[in-house]
């Protein structure tokens, strides 16, 4: 299981400068560069303060699903998590990140790399969401 450290919201704002103009995906724009008042990432990020938390990765169950080690995870807990969702669970009090599958009352985290093991729940192993990932902060 993957250990992750939790980081929580909290009111201090951080606000960084942002262009106005969109970045070009394609072929370069010849528009000129000028920027729009400054923007907290907490702004995008975050729709519920009061439900969401970050998280930190580490180890790599998850990579083929983009997420690494040191990535900030973003979780709300408002959100529900159902079949295909990737959430922050916990499972015999040890916190992991994975894809809940939740069909045919079977329910199981899978993990997105082939050399990690599913973890299928026995009726007595203890599973909780503590959220569900809404965001994936990586670094290039």
């Amino acid at each position: 299981m993957a250990n992750l450290e939790i980081f929580e919201i909290t009111g201090k704002r951080i606000y960084l400068p942002i262009a106005s103009s969109k970045v070009s995906a394609g072929f370069p724009s010849p528009a000129a560069a000028y920027e729009e008042p400054d923007l907290d990432i907490n702004d995008i990020v975050v729709t519920n303060p009061v439900a969401t938390f970050y998280v930190r990765v580490k180890g790599t169950s998850m990579v083929d699903a983009h997420i690494h080690e040191g990535d900030i995870l973003v979780v709300d807990r408002s959100v529900e998590p159902v079949h295909g969702k990737i959430v922050i669970a916990v499972v015999d009090g040890e916190f992991t990140v994975k894809t809940l599958y939740n069909l045919d009352g079977v329910v199981k985290l899978v993990p997105a790399n082939p050399e990690f093991q599913e973890i299928i729940l026995a009726n007595e192993q203890e599973l909780n969401i503590w959220g569900v990932v809404v965001y994936t902060i990586h670094k290039n």
